[in-house]
């Protein structure tokens, strides 16, 4: 065996050979307990960096621990194909969405393959090929036999020199059009929906479940969800049968009503306009029409307003109110219409004082039993009704409920739990997604395309322009086929799939990869889900995360799954941090390679770069390819410093000085084992009894890392405590002198052993050059001896007046009296009472003797 630590050498001979053993495979045999370990599959981009592989890896740990503690383990990995990337490629460089990402594909599995990932490469699955989403038009036509996907109008960002819809990251910042320029508009299209709401409340409850998930991710889920109680009042409209629906929290301010206010593009707001008003009215609609959501609703910005003319009765009053419109009322949200209580809703106020609207106060603090004579601003908390006829006086709290009950006696309203959540637009105009299965027909309107006809394929002979409607609209010979219910000539969808929904299943694909059949056999898959260890970024904390849980709740209720949620832990893990330059006077971020790091300044200008540390990316050139890592330090050096450096759910700060370090760790690693394999004797068995003092104290070195790096690798993974307890076991072996001992022996072993799921290639070269054949992967976990731990004896600190002078060995079992007698005969005592009156000695037992002398 080589005396030196030569990375290059061993990797690829142990990833070969583990390939040829089949190490990797998923096991089939149920009688273990199960284990699925999951990275969230990654967007085929075209480039790995760093800062990628942290996820991979830290999953791999737990998959190869997991196998070594006696589970059969599915660490599976894919590709979340669809998307935006691959058909920009096509507009600007004239190449097939199929081909840009299958070749990105091929070379980020490239970049993979040397990191020594434990992954089972024959259940992959790439969301882009037909036989996945063939699979994924299937479980939308069984939302669609659920009544759980429908057809509706909604706003779209429109480019109207493109005549194109564009997706919201199409749009920068000032609301233009990423390719033409044009200022982006809202134009309504009909759009395909899954109705999520139906399972809000259940998507909200379940939370409680999760007790495997980090406390802000089920905050950030349930603030997304939004729960809100309160009524439901409907306002009649002067002159007219129909009725302004209004959803609000707040019932107990109803009297206090002054106006109400419809979205720009509500229904009514062309039926209750007057013709006064219509110009001033439409001027405004376009308007808004120009404008962004997050423009709408940005809190900083003025309310825009105008009013309709057209009036509305606030039935608890009687009074006639004037109706106008406003963009910050959206019509997506609740029911395209909000009251107006400026006494009681600091939005309101600054509205009502901008456009001099009354402004009427029907709450109080408790205090104070009238209402102000003259009011400076919106009073929002809870107190006594005024102003509001038979609830006068009553607490605002309790008024709510009695408001609502009287709204339904009279017909006016009725309780209401409303949800922040919208139902889920999936619809997309664009080539490189999964095509919507269904065709619409003149005679029988939306059919579903039968299963037999499954996949609807995406067609080849496709013109990427970037300008019109979805590519698939423009292809005629695709588009237009006979209905499957009658025959008569029918048109297919042309929107394609939210690459959300690809995502919202794939782990439910894995267990069962290779079926053509079904999208998954559901034994099998309810044999291996939920998963047991979900690792992925905080930036899919909600959308990902929710589509997820909400799919898999649809095909339990289908009958499909016999589980309520899909992942069983979370683990967020940071993001890696390296160093970047920017100038602050152009904002642009300088490429490392053409910065001088004692001196740095811009290339070109000369002018001084800050310098920070930002999230690698390529926009920053800050990224760095694993494969240059690898090719210096080998594979395992990377794997260590990605675990050691940070606790797995911070930032980690990149250093080539900490890679340096996890290097010579490695190397001391090796000499440790090469040294003990050169000495290796065939060793008697010894009996804890039969032990010296040296042998008791590295035994117990090793059964205390044994211990503590099985709790660093539970529940909340503490991958870089569990490394450092690897130091400390090395060290001690090191230092220890009693080479030739089956104790040091085991020390070894367990040194190796523990280090493989984070440095597989150097563990397995040196489990073999210690004498044994089989797999260091195939091995139990260490167990831990607990009577290791029991010391036969403590050191004993003797102090004289509360200063240390001192220690002495003595028997752990010592009583008071027992160590009060070893200290006073001691020589460190001794030397300092000697010819002294002792007034007093306090004794902390197993710790010090206090001798307090004059």
């Amino acid at each position: 065996m080589e005396s030196r630590y030569e990375p290059a050498e061993i990797e690829g001979k142990w990833q070969k050979t583990w390939a040829e053993l089949g190490l990797d495979q998923t096991p089939t045999n149920s009688n273990q307990p199960k284990f699925y370990a999951l990275s969230m599959f990654p967007y085929p981009s075209g480039n790995l960096h760093v800062g990628h592989t942290r996820n991979y890896v830290i999953t791999d740990v737990i998959a190869r621990l997991k196998r070594m503690q006696g589970y059969r383990v599915l660490q599976p990995l894919g590709w979340d194909a669809f998307g935006l990337p691959a058909e920009n490629a096509a507009i600007e460089r004239g190449i097939h969405p199929a081909k840009w990402t299958y070749k990105n594909i091929a070379h980020m599995k490239e970049q993979l393959r040397p990191l020594g990932l434990s992954i089972d490469w024959s259940r992959e699955v790439t969301t882009c090929s037909p036989d996945y989403y063939k699979w994924t038009q299937w479980i939308f036509l069984q939302f669609f036999k659920q009544g759980l996907a429908s057809q509706r109008e909604a706003a779209v960002n429109w480019d109207p020199i493109d005549q194109t819809v564009l997706a919201n990251e199409q749009v920068d910042n000032e609301g233009r059009s990423w390719r033409s320029g044009a200022k982006v508009e809202r134009k309504l299209l009909r759009q395909w929906f899954l109705k999520i709401t139906d399972y809000a409340e259940e998507l909200l409850n379940d939370l409680e479940k999760l007790s495997g998930w980090p406390e802000r991710v089920k905050l950030m889920q349930a603030n997304w969800i939004g729960k809100s109680v309160g009524a439901y009042l409907e306002f009649p409209i002067v002159g007219m049968e129909e009725k302004i629906g209004v959803f609000t929290t707040r019932p107990d301010t109803v009297y206090g009503v002054s106006y109400v206010v419809l979205a720009p593009e509500h229904p009514l707001t062309p039926k209750i306009t007057t013709a006064q008003q219509k110009a001033a009215v439409d001027a405004f609609i376009q308007q808004v029409a120009q404008e962004s959501e997050l423009e709408r609703t940005a809190e900083d910005r003025p309310k825009q307003g105008i009013p309709t003319g057209g009036k509305a009765i606030n039935p608890f009053t009687g009074e006639e109110i004037p109706i106008w419109i406003a963009d910050y009322v959206l019509y997506e949200y609740g029911t395209g219409a909000v009251m107006g209580v400026p006494a009681h809703d600091a939005r309101d106020f600054k509205f009502a004082q901008a456009k001099q609207l009354p402004i009427k106060e029907v709450i109080v603090p408790k205090e104070q039993d009238s209402a102000a004579s003259k009011i400076e601003k919106a009073y929002t908390e809870t107190g006594i009704l005024v102003n509001s006829d038979q609830f006068n006086q009553m607490d605002s709290v309790e008024a709510k409920s009695a408001i609502i009950e009287y709204a339904e006696k009279q017909g006016w309203g009725k309780a209401k739990v409303q949800y922040r959540l919208r139902d889920w637009l999936i619809s997309r105009q664009r080539y490189w997604g999964a095509p919507i299965p269904v065709i619409h027909c003149p005679n029988c309107g939306t059919v579903p395309v039968p299963d037999e006809d499954l996949p609807v394929q995406l067609p080849e002979d496709i013109e990427f322009t970037g300008r019109g409607l979805s590519p698939l609209a423009q292809l005629e010979s695709w588009v237009n086929v006979p209905c499957p219910s009658c025959g008569t000539p029918a048109k297919r969808e042309t929107d394609t799939m939210d690459t959300f929904i690809d995502s919202s299943w794939y782990f439910l694909r894995y267990p069962d990869a290779n079926n053509d059949q079904q999208a998954f056999d559901p034994a099998k898959t309810n044999d291996w889900m939920p998963v047991d260890q979900y690792v992925g970024g905080i930036e899919h904390a909600i959308l990902h995360l929710l589509y997820s849980r909400f799919f898999t709740k649809v095909l339990r209720d289908c009958g499909l799954l016999n589980f309520d949620e899909p992942f069983r832990h979370l683990l967020t893990q940071g993001m890696v941090q390296n160093t970047a330059y920017k100038n602050p006077v152009s904002g642009k971020y300088i490429p490392p390679a053409e910065v001088d790091s004692d001196n740095p300044k811009d290339p070109e200008t000369g002018e001084p770069l800050q310098v920070f540390y930002e999230k690698m990316s390529k926009s920053k050139y800050n990224g760095i390819p694993p494969e240059e890592v690898i090719s210096k330090y080998g594979a395992d050096t990377a794997r260590m410093n990605i675990l050691f450096k940070a606790p797995p759910e911070k930032d980690l700060e990149w250093d080539d000085a900490d890679v340096e370090g996890q290097f010579r760790f490695l190397n001391r690693v090796w000499r440790l084992a090469v040294e003990f394999a050169a000495g290796a004797a065939d060793y008697s068995a010894a009996t804890p009894q039969e032990l010296t003092k040296t042998e008791k104290d590295l035994r117990r070195a090793i059964h205390t890392a044994i211990k503590e790096v099985s709790e660093d690798l539970e529940g909340e993974y503490q991958f870089n405590t569990a490394v450092s307890e690897l130091m400390k076991l090395s060290n001690a072996l090191a230092d220890a002198s009693c080479k030739d001992s089956p104790v040091y022996a085991e020390g070894i072993e367990t040194l190796i052993k523990m280090l493989a799921p984070f440095a597989p290639h150097i563990a397995e070269e040196l489990w073999h050059a210690i004498g044994y054949s089989e797999s260091v992967h195939m091995q139990s976990w260490p167990p831990f001896d607990s009577a290791a731990l029991i010391a036969d004896e403590i050191t004993l600190v003797i102090q004289i007046k509360g200063k240390t002078r001192g220690t002495i060995q003595v028997p752990a079992q010592a009583d008071k009296q027992a160590l009060e007698k070893y200290a006073r005969e001691s020589e460190v005592a001794k030397r300092h009472i000697e010819g002294k009156e002792i007034k007093k000695v306090i004794v902390v037992p197993g710790k010090l003797v206090n001798f307090v002398v004059v």
